[in-house]
C-alpha cells in the first residue's frame, strides 16, 4: 500500500479563500459541529464521538471514510464543488439516507475553529491523511500526515476524522450544556445515528431531544404524521382540556410556482412538518453565552438545521411568545432541482427566496397565532385553579374561624359562670352563662380574629348587563385609577380574567358566598349599573333582590331614561348617564352628572379606604373615558 507521505493532496480553489473563507464562515462552535455531524450522516455513519481534550477537539464517525485511490479525497478537497446536481446525488452511497450537504463548503467549518485541522481517514484499510490549513506552506498542497500519527480513538475499518487543534472556541464546561445545544441544532437522532459526547472519563449519549422537551411543554400542536407521536410525550397538566391544548394534524401545504434551475416553471407543494408548542414556565431556564437559548422556532429541511430562531422575524413581541419553542422541517428548501437557497454558512436562508418568504407568512399567520392562543387558555386554567384554590382557602379560613369563635364564647363563658359562682353571687349558672355569652357576642369582632378571612375577599361588585358593558367599564377603568386593586373587584364581563369569576364556577354559586355565607362582617360594596336593560335581566334582578335582602350598601350608576326603583335606595341621589340611542347608543354626561360620578367613586374608596385621586384629577380622567358637553 502506498506510504501517505507519497501522496499529494491539493486543493481545488485559491489558497487566500481559506484564509478569508475560514475564520469568518462560522460564528458558533455548535454550527461548526453540526456541519460535520451532518458530513458524518452523508457519510451513512451510525456513530459521531464527539472529543474534547485539552489541546484539541475531535470529531470521528464510523461512515465510508474517504478512498485515495478511488477519488474520494480528490472530491473532498474540491472546495465549493456542487455535490447535488440531480435528483440522484440526493441520497448517500447506501441510497437510504438523504444529503444534508450541497454546497461543498461545510468542510471548512472546522477552520472557523483551528488554523491547523487535521484530516485523517480509512476506507477498507486505507489509510489517508493531511493538514487542512487557513495557510497553506506550498501554494494549493497540503501537508501529509505521517502513517503513524493517523490513529483514531473509536474508528476501525472505515470513517474519519477531523481534529481541530488549539481550538478558538471551547466546548461548554459541562457536558449536559454541550448535549443540550447539539440537540437544539442537530434533531436528527435515533437508533441508527448517535452522537457521543466525551471529555475524559466522562461521556454522554445524545438521546432524542423531541422526547426531552416535550415534557416541559403546556401546549403542543404536531403537523405530519412523523411527529404526531410527539403528543404523547406532552404531560397532562390539565387533562380536561387537553383537546384544546395538545393537537396533532397533517402537515401543512401550501401551493407554490416557482421555476427550476432550468428556468422552467412547476407548481410544488411546499409542505411544513414538524411541532411548535410552548413551556408550562420559564422559570430557571438562564442560558449561557455561548448557548442556544431555549425559545426558537427553527428551520430544517432534509433534517438539517437551516435557520436557528425565525421567531424574531415572525413575531410581535408580545409578553407570550417568550414560551414558543419550535422545530419545522420543510424540505422542498433542499430540493435538487430549484435554487440553493441557503446562505453559505447555512445559519440563514436568502430573504427573497419565495419559499421561505410562504414559510415566514404561514407561521406568523396562522402557526404562532393558534399557539399563542393554546398559550392564553393554558394560562387562564391555571390562573382559574389558583383562584380556584384561593377560594376554597378562604372558606377554609371562615370554617376555622366559626369553629374558634364559637369555640372561645363557649369555653369563656363557661369559665367564667363557675368563677362568678364561686364567689357565690347567688344568681342561676344560666343566667350568667347567658350574660357573659351576650357580652362576647357583642364585643368579638373586636378579638381581630376575622382579619384574614376580610382581606382574602372581594369588596366591590360591579353589576350590570351585558349590553351596559361600556359603561361598566368606565366604572372599572374609574376605580382602577383610584387605586382600587383589580383582584379587589368582581365584574363578571370583565375583559381583565382576575375580575371574573373563576372557570369552572357558577355565577349564583359564586355571588352566594359574597351575599349570604361568608362569616365576615365585611359585605361586598355594589355598584349598580342600572338602565333599560336592567327589568330584562335575571341576574341583575337576581343580584338587586341579594343586596335589599342582606342591606348591602351600593351606589347606583344609571342610564337616563330608565328610573332606578325600590328595593334600590332610590331616594339617594344617584348619577345619570345619558346615551344617543335607548340600548347600545354613544354614552355621554353633562358636567354635573360627571360631577356626580366622580363624587360616587370617591365616596365608595372612602368606605373602604383606597386612597382616591383629587376631584380635579378625576374629572379630567372620566372625560378620557366619555364624553362630557352641555345639554
Amino acid at each position: 500500500m502506498e506510504d501517505n507521505a507519497m501522496k499529494e493532496y491539493k486543493l481545488n480553489v485559491d489558497p487566500r479563500i481559506l484564509e478569508l473563507l475560514g475564520p469568518n464562515l462560522y460564528t458558533n462552535i455548535y454550527y461548526v459541529l453540526a456541519e460535520l455531524i451532518a458530513n458524518a450522516y452523508d457519510a451513512d455513519a451510525k456513530n459521531v464521538y464527539i472529543i474534547a481534550n485539552k489541546d484539541d477537539i475531535r470529531v470521528e464517525d464510523d461512515g465510508h471514510g474517504m478512498s485515495y485511490e478511488k477519488g474520494d479525497i480528490t472530491n473532498y478537497l474540491n472546495v465549493a464543488g456542487v455535490s447535488r446536481i440531480k435528483e440522484a446525488d440526493s441520497f448517500s452511497k447506501s441510497g437510504v439516507r438523504r444529503k444534508m450537504g450541497r454546497k461543498g463548503v461545510g468542510k471548512l467549518a472546522a477552520l472557523s475553529v483551528s488554523e491547523n485541522v487535521d484530516i485523517l481517514t480509512v476506507a477498507d484499510g486505507e489509510q489517508s491523511g493531511f493538514v487542512l490549513s487557513r495557510h497553506p506552506e506550498e501554494g494549493s498542497k497540503l501537508k501529509a500526515i505521517a502513517d503513524p500519527d493517523i490513529t483514531f480513538n473509536y474508528v476501525l475499518h472505515h470513517g474519519s476524522a477531523i481534529v481541530m487543534r488549539n481550538p478558538q472556541y471551547r466546548l461548554h464546561k459541562t457536558l449536559g450544556a454541550v448535549k443540550r445545544n447539539l440537540l437544539k441544532i442537530f434533531p436528527l437522532i435515533n437508533a441508527d445515528f448517535r452522537i457521543h459526547v466525551i471529555r475524559g472519563q466522562e461521556s454522554e449519549i445524545i438521546d432524542d431531544f423531541d422526547r426531552n422537551v416535550m415534557a416541559e411543554l403546556g401546549t403542543l400542536i404536531a403537523l405530519g404524521d412523523e411527529y404526531s407521536s410527539l403528543i404523547n410525550f406532552v404531560p397532562d397538566v390539565y387533562p380536561q382540556k387537553r383537546r384544546e391544548l395538545v393537537v396533532s394534524r397533517d402537515e401543512k401545504v401550501i401551493p407554490l410556482v416557482m421555476k427550476d434551475n432550468e428556468g422552467v416553471e412547476h407548481e410544488y407543494p411546499l409542505k411544513v412538518a414538524g411541532w411548535i408548542g410552548t413551556y408550562k414556565t420559564t422559570r430557571g431556564r438562564k442560558a449561557e453565552m455561548s448557548d442556544f437559548p431555549d425559545n426558537f422556532i427553527s428551520l430544517f429541511a432534509n433534517k438539517k438545521m437551516g435557520e436557528f430562531n425565525i421567531l424574531p422575524v415572525v413575531g410581535q413581541n408580545k409578553l407570550n411568545e417568550v414560551y414558543v419553542v419550535g422545530q419545522l422541517h420543510v424540505d422542498l428548501f433542499e430540493l435538487t432541482e430549484l435554487p440553493d437557497m441557503a446562505l453559505s454558512n447555512r445559519q440563514g436562508y436568502k430573504s427573497d427566496d419565495p419559499r421561505y418568504a410562504a414559510v415566514l407568512d404561514y407561521v406568523r399567520k396562522e402557526l404562532l397565532a393558534e399557539i399563542l392562543r393554546k398559550r392564553e387558555i393554558f394560562t387562564d386554567i391555571g390562573k382559574a385553579k389558583k383562584k380556584q384554590q384561593k377560594q376554597d382557602e378562604q372558606k377554609g379560613n371562615e370554617e376555622k374561624l366559626r369553629r374558634d369563635v364559637d369555640a372561645f364564647r363557649k369555653k369563656t363563658s363557661e369559665e367564667a359562670a363557675s368563677n362568678l359562682l364561686g364567689l357565690g353571687s347567688g344568681l342561676s349558672r344560666e343566667a350568667i352563662e347567658g350574660a357573659i355569652t351576650k357580652s362576647i357576642n357583642n364585643n368579638s369582632p373586636d378579638l381581630g380574629l376575622k382579619s384574614l378571612v376580610d382581606s382574602q375577599k372581594k369588596k366591590i361588585l360591579i353589576s350590570q348587563t351585558y349590553p351596559d358593558k361600556p359603561f361598566a367599564d368606565i366604572i372599572y377603568q374609574m376605580l382602577l385609577h383610584n387605586n382600587v386593586p383589580t383582584e379587589d373587584i368582581l365584574y363578571t364581563n370583565c375583559d381583565d380574567e382576575i375580575c371574573r369569576v373563576p372557570e369552572g364556577r357558577g355565577v349564583y354559586d359564586y355571588l352566594r358566598e359574597f351575599f349570604v355565607e361568608s362569616y365576615s362582617t365585611q359585605k361586598i360594596f355594589v355598584l349598580f349599573v342600572t338602565s333599560q336593560n336592567t327589568k330584562v335581566s335575571w341576574g341583575a334582578i337576581t343580584e338587586v333582590g341579594a343586596s335589599w335582602i342582606t342591606q348591602i350598601d351600593h351606589k347606583i350608576f344609571n342610564v337616563h331614561p330608565f328610573r332606578p326603583e325600590h328595593p334600590l335606595n332610590d331616594e339617594m341621589q344617584w348619577q345619570s348617564t345619558n346615551r344617543e340611542e335607548p340600548t347600545k347608543g354613544e354614552l355621554w354626561m353633562i358636567p354635573l352628572n360627571a360631577d356626580v360620578f366622580c363624587q360616587k367613586i370617591e365616596a365608595v374608596c372612602d368606605a373602604l379606604g383606597y386612597e382616591k385621586k383629587t376631584r380635579t384629577d378625576n374629572k379630567a380622567y372620566l372625560g378620557t373615558l366619555v364624553p362630557i358637553r352641555s345639554a
